[in-house]
């Protein structure tokens, strides 16, 4: 039997704050506002704060990369290697549709760096999700399917990897305007579904988490959905107040 899945909520500070003490100081805050709460909390800032946030908050709360290099060294200028964010993150965000959009990254590449992820004891948070042209058409099933089943077709298993999977439809990030909590479950369960035929061991144990203007609003309603195990939260991560918001939702709901 599986064990209960520890919520997670994850704030992706994307190129936020301008300045490494307002970063430690919105850490901070964050840990303070939910540490001993029954929910993993993650904070992501930019890289070149990784060091300093990691030291405030001292193990009070996890820390995760905004990305990575599926290499572990090499010549790739301006990368990080997983092997660099030994001691300073836990977590790392794979193929955010920021990354795909702006920085071309591709299905396959994605599941290079899950893999890396894995094999170097990272927990790899693979986002997933289709833009508004895709819904309108009616794609947003294929997409998904296309999108997961690259992200962990290099893993030998699920089981024990530590896999967590973000949906963020792409045309809920930065609008304000959510899905709804039963779109958010019909997409996770696909996720479910499709994670449990290439391990039916590993299925149950991954965390799946909702993104796209995830707010202190509705964090409630969204984590009341059976497979939302969590979010990816953008815009609203960067208000120590409003972030442990969701975290205590996530926490009440699901812990």
């Amino acid at each position: 039997m599986t064990a209960p899945r520890v919520p997670l909520v994850a704030g992706n500070w994307k190129m936020n704050p301008t300045g490494r003490d307002a970063a430690v100081e919105l850490a901070d805050a964050v840990a303070a506002a939910t540490t001993g709460l029954a929910a993993e909390t993650v904070v992501c800032p930019p890289a070149v704060y990784l060091e300093a946030v990691a030291q405030a908050v001292a193990g009070r709360i996890a820390i995760g990369a905004q990305t990575m290099r599926a290499e572990a060294s090499g010549a790739y200028t301006g990368e990080i290697s997983p092997l660099m964010l030994a001691g300073l993150a836990t977590h790392v965000i794979l193929g955010h549709s920021e990354r795909r959009q702006y920085d071309n990254e591709t299905d396959a590449g994605v599941a290079a760096k899950v893999r890396s992820a894995v094999d170097h004891g990272l927990v790899p948070i693979a986002a997933i999700g289709e833009l508004a042209k895709e819904r309108r058409a009616g794609r947003t099933e294929e997409v998904i399917d296309r999108q997961l089943r690259a992200a962990i077709s290099e893993l030998d298993r699920i089981a024990g990897s530590g896999l967590v999977i973000a949906y963020e439809p792409v045309w809920a990030i930065g609008t304000g305007v959510a899905a709804t909590p039963d779109d958010a479950q019909v997409a996770a369960a696909q996720i479910r579904a499709l994670l449990h035929e290439a391990d039916a061991v590993g299925a149950g144990e991954v965390r799946i988490l909702y993104g796209g203007s995830c707010t202190p609003d509705n964090a409630e309603e969204l984590f009341r959905m059976p497979d939302v195990d969590g979010a990816l939260v953008g815009g609203a991560s960067l208000q120590a107040a409003g972030f442990a918001t969701i975290v205590r939702a996530a926490a009440e709901v699901r812990g």
